[in-house]
């Protein structure tokens, strides 16, 4: 009896052994592929496409080797940080999707269950607000709207999805950090697009007054940028 449970605990032993060398490398792998995106999602916000196609298909390799490693461990491909970094790697991937008009990546394109997907697109859809502000500091307040769009399509899809959180990797927490964001961004930009809409209608009453008075009250140029307030700075 000794020699039998001597042989089932070293045995046990050897599991757990390749386990915790397998979880070693799957945090380094994660925390590397968490760099990549950010680094990806960075390089999109600037519009250094070349560094950003690098960098994504650089991510989606970490991604692809992270996960072939663990196949047969479901431990590890289910853990909080397993999961936290194919939720970036979908985040990273998303946002050059919309911000480039390409075609959406799937989940088995990215590797990822379909609650990390979603996760990852509602803090996709966050980032948006980003992109709107810019655009906002830029005066191109119409062009902010396509990203506006998408935000309120990501949380029109996500409110839907109504299952336990359990089931779902917490994304109801998620959903409700996006809807926070879209609402202050909504807020944000319908101000701009009323300002803009005013000084569009001063300068067209400046011009009637010119033309009808012969003086010369009208601006050259009215489009000027948006000013950002603190809340607009985040």
């Amino acid at each position: 009896m000794t020699a039998m449970l001597s042989t089932i605990v070293e045995a046990i032993r050897d599991d757990l052994t390749t386990l915790n060398t397998l979880r070693d490398a799957t945090l380094a792998r994660s925390r590397t592929l968490t760099r990549s995106c950010a680094h990806s999602i960075r390089a999109i916000h600037r519009h250094a496409w070349e560094e950003a196609d690098m960098l994504l298909a650089q991510a989606r390799g970490e991604g692809r080797a992270m996960v072939e490693a663990i196949a047969a461990q479901p431990t590890l491909y289910h853990a909080g940080y397993t999961q936290d970094a194919l939720k970036e790697l979908v985040e990273a991937h998303l946002v050059n999707a919309v911000s480039r008009k390409l075609p959406l990546p799937t989940p088995k394109e990215l590797y990822v269950t379909g609650p990390t997907y979603l996760r990852g697109m509602s803090e996709a859809a966050t980032e948006m607000r980003r992109f709107v502000l810019d655009l906002m500091r830029r005066g191109q307040v119409r062009e902010a709207e396509q990203y506006l769009e998408f935000m309120d399509e990501v949380y029109s899809h996500l409110v839907t999805v109504d299952f336990p959180d359990a089931v779902t990797d917490g994304l109801r927490r998620h959903t409700d950090v996006l809807r926070g964001v879209l609402e202050r961004t909504r807020g944000d930009l319908t101000l701009a697009i009323r300002q803009d809409q005013m000084r569009d209608a001063l300068l067209g009453f400046e011009r009637n007054l010119d033309h009808y008075l012969g003086t010369d009250f009208a601006v050259t140029d009215p489009g000027l940028p948006i000013a950002a307030t603190d809340d607009m700075q985040e």
